[in-house]
């Protein structure tokens, strides 16, 4: 079965813009990666909530509307390809990953457990839907251009999409990788920076500025665009646009601005929750909160 369109649109429609419709349903799934990754947390008693919150909506319009992707094959050859180099925010794709039918929703419930194949990292030698084996971050970025060169040699019909956080912008081999890919005119990459302003040691531009983050990446010969990260219409649509667009003669990155923790008030915008683990009373009160929040 396929999902729907990469783009969601129908034959000669002139707009990327998604209908009332589409857009209720991602912030459903969006609120539906929240409300899992508490309760996979809560299995593993530690966990990374704020990453995965601040990229919910991003991960929701990627994977149900504009990536191309079929229900229950995650190796189907055609497949649109996605790198992360936050490896520590799949605790909120693996449930996306179960509900797309990649492998069965029962081992979220061993999530982290011995023997389970869902670590705290995603590993593709043992999660049907990954694409890299992501932990320490800066690798990301290179990886997905070696899919994307793939892609160009082999002449198969897919992007390749990567989301970094900002805190990996600090890392050299993201920039060495910059260069490649615009050297090499990478028009099927499509990059993405979750801006969330905070890293594991407190605010990114107080460990290692890493602004004009736009004019950098102009300046190392990237098609840039930005992006309220929480506006899920706004974020499909320019994600549809970028899919779609094969005049692009560069590749395409998206600072998509968020807040980390986004959807859980007192953990938005501390650090402290970068990883961390709610006691079950706790959980509920996030849960609740989650629940009663239209994003």
């Amino acid at each position: 079965m396929t999902l729907p369109s990469p783009l969601g649109l129908t034959p000669g429609a002139n707009s990327y813009a998604p209908d009332d419709a589409t857009i209720a349903r991602l912030r459903e799934r969006a609120q539906f990666i929240r409300l899992e990754t508490v309760r996979l947390i809560d299995i593993a008693k530690t966990g990374h909530y704020s990453s995965v919150f601040s990229a919910a909506e991003m991960f929701s319009a990627l994977y149900y509307d504009v990536m191309n992707l079929r229900r229950g094959e995650p190796g189907w050859d055609g497949r649109d390809r996605f790198t992360i180099g936050k490896g520590h925010a799949a605790v909120g794709l693996f449930p996306i990953y179960a509900d797309l039918e990649f492998f069965p929703k029962e081992w979220l419930d061993d999530y982290t457990r011995l023997g389970s194949p869902l670590g705290d990292h995603p590993d593709m030698r043992k999660v049907p839907g990954v694409d890299f084996s992501s932990g320490s971050i800066g690798h990301a970025l290179s990886n997905a251009i070696g899919i994307a060169l793939a892609q160009r040699w082999t002449g198969k019909d897919y992007k390749v999409f990567c989301m970094m956080g900002d805190g990996e912008m600090q890392e050299g081999q993201v920039w060495e990788a910059a260069l490649f890919a615009a050297q090499n005119r990478m028009k099927n990459l499509i990059a993405i920076v979750d801006r969330n302003g905070y890293q594991l040691d407190g605010k990114v531009d107080d460990v290692m500025n890493i602004e004009p983050l736009d004019e950098k990446w102009r300046a190392f010969g990237w098609e840039v665009h930005s992006v309220d990260g929480h506006d899920i219409a706004a974020v499909t649509e320019l994600m549809r646009r970028l899919r779609a667009d094969d005049t692009r003669e560069k590749p395409a990155l998206v600072i998509s601005k968020t807040v980390k923790g986004k959807g859980v008030s007192y953990m938005e915008t501390e650090p402290g929750w970068h990883l961390g683990w709610l006691d079950s009373s706790d959980a509920d009160d996030a849960i609740a909160e989650i629940k009663s929040k239209v994003i």
